[in-house]
C-alpha cells in the first residue's frame, strides 16, 4: 500500500488517538515512526502501531503521566509510569538539552517505560543544539549472551552523536543480530528470519519467528558485542530497570549530553570532523565494493530520496491491521 507522507502521518496520529493517546503528546511519536519509514526501517515504522495496540490489549493503557524524580542542575530521572518510550525519550531529550546548555553536562535517566525506539531520533535533536550525545536503552531479555542460547539481556541499542553543521555524525546500533520489531514483522508477513539470528527454546538455531520468541535472539559481534550489550543492560539498570525487565515493560534508558567547549574550541573540533569525514570517505574501498561511508550517511541519503519521492510503501497486511485499530 503506497501512502503519501501526509497520509502516513495522519494514519499514525489517528491510530494513536484511537489507542487513547492525547493529541497534544503525539508530535514526537508520529515524527519518530515516520522517520523510521523515511530511513527504510519499516519494521520500526508504522508496523509498530500494531505492536503498541497489542501491548495495550495485553497490559492495559497507562493511567498516570510522566514524573521527574531525583533532579539536580545536571541530572534527572524521568519515571515513565508505563508510558511508551517515544514519549519518555522525548521528555528525557528535552531535559538533557536544557540542562547541558545551562551547565555543560547532563545525565538523564528514564525508567518504567517500553519501546524507546530509534535512539538516533533523539541524538539528532541533541546534536542540532550543538551538543554531543550518548544514549543507551535496555529492553526485555530476548537476547542470548555470546556462547549461550537463553535470553539474558535486551536488543539494547546504543547511540553516539557528534554535532557537525547540518550533518551530525551519528552511530546508532542494536546489539543483537535482529531486533524484536524485525521478528514481529516477519511473523506478521509469514517470512522466515535470516540464518544465524535466533535459537528455539531448546537452544537449536531457528529461522521461525514463533520459535525465536520462545527461545532467544543471537547477539551481534561475538564476545565484543555481547560485552557491549551487557554494559547497556547495566546502564538501564542504573536508571531504575530490573536486571531482567519483564516482557515489554520496565525498560531503562540513559541520555548523556555535553557541550563541546568543556574540552576544546567547537570551531576547531568542527574543522577536525570535516577533515576526518573526508579521510574516511576517501578510503580506498575493497575490490568492487561501494564507497566507504561515515555513520549516518546512508540514513541521510535514504531519507532525502523518500522525502523527494513523497510516499512510502506499507505492507498490505500491516496497513489492514492499522485500519482495524
Amino acid at each position: 500500500m503506497k501512502l503519501t507522507l501526509d497520509d502516513a502521518r495522519t494514519l499514525a496520529h489517528e491510530a494513536f488517538v484511537k489507542m487513547g493517546y492525547h493529541p497534544d503528546t503525539l508530535a514526537s511519536p508520529v515524527a519518530h515512526l515516520i522517520d523510521c519509514e523515511l530511513r527504510g526501517l519499516n519494521f520500526a515504522g508504522l508496523a509498530r502501531l500494531v505492536s503498541i495496540a497489542e501491548r495495550h490489549r495485553k497490559y492495559g493503557a497507562p493511567s498516570q503521566g510522566l514524573s521527574v524524580e531525583r533532579e539536580t542542575p545536571v541530572s534527572a530521572l524521568v519515571a515513565g509510569h508505563d508510558q511508551i518510550g517515544y514519549i519518555v525519550g522525548q521528555k528525557m531529550t528535552d531535559l538533557a538539552v536544557e540542562k547541558a546548555q545551562k551547565s555543560g553536562l547532563a545525565l538523564i535517566g528514564g525508567k518504567d517505560t517500553w519501546y524507546t525506539g530509534m535512539l538516533s531520533f533523539y541524538a539528532e535533536q541533541i546534536c542540532a543544539r550543538g551538543l554531543v550525545a550518548m544514549i543507551f536503552s535496555n529492553t526485555a531479555p530476548w537476547v542470548a549472551p555470546h556462547g549461550g542460547t537463553e535470553g539474558r539481556f535486551g536488543t539494547n541499542p546504543v547511540c553516539f552523536g557528534f554535532p557537525f553543521r547540518d550533518t551530525p555524525v551519528i552511530w546508532d546500533i542494536g546489539t543483537s543480530e535482529i531486533i524484536h520489531a524485525q521478528v514481529l514483522l516477519a511473523k506478521r508477513l509469514g517470512h522466515i528470519l535470516p540464518e544465524g539470528t535466533a535459537y528455539d527454546k531448546d537452544g537449536v538455531p531457528t529461522v521461525d519467528p514463533d520459535a525465536a520468541f520462545d527461545g532467544a535472539f543471537s547477539v551481534w559481534g561475538g564476545h565484543k558485542g555481547s560485552g557491549l550489550a551487557m554494559m547497556v543492560q547495566l546502564m538501564g539498570m542504573m536508571a531504575g530497570s530490573a536486571h531482567l525487565p519483564d516482557d515489554l515493560s520496565g525498560f531503562g534508558m540513559v541520555i548523556v549530553a555535553a557541550k563541546l567547549d568543556l574540552l576544546r574550541d567547537p570551531t576547531e573540533f568542527d574543522a577536525e570532523i570535516e577533515a576526518y569525514s573526508k579521510a574516511i570517505r576517501e578510503t580506498r574501498p575493497v575490490a568492487d565494493g561501494p564507497p566507504v561511508r561515515m555513520p549516518f550517511d546512508r540514513s541521510r541519503q535514504d531519507r532525502a530520496k523518500v522525502r523527494a519521492r513523497g510516499w512510502i510503501d506499507v505492507p498490505d497486511e500491516v496497513h489492514a491491521l492499522i485500519l482495524d485499530i
